[in-house]
């Protein structure tokens, strides 16, 4: 048997990052209801 997650830090980033964030109107919107919700983390990160 398998498991089906199996991580990887860079695909996390890139699939989740602040850059593919920016790229589309709708992933800025997801930043922008972030900061109002005052989030310290915006988006995930390739460290830790």
């Amino acid at each position: 048997m398998s498991f089906t997650y199996k991580p990887k830090k860079i695909k996390r980033v890139r699939s989740h990052g602040f850059m593919k964030r920016m790229k589309t109107t709708s992933g800025k919107n997801v930043l922008a209801r972030r900061r109002a919700k005052g989030r310290k983390k915006l988006v995930v990160t390739a460290s830790r």
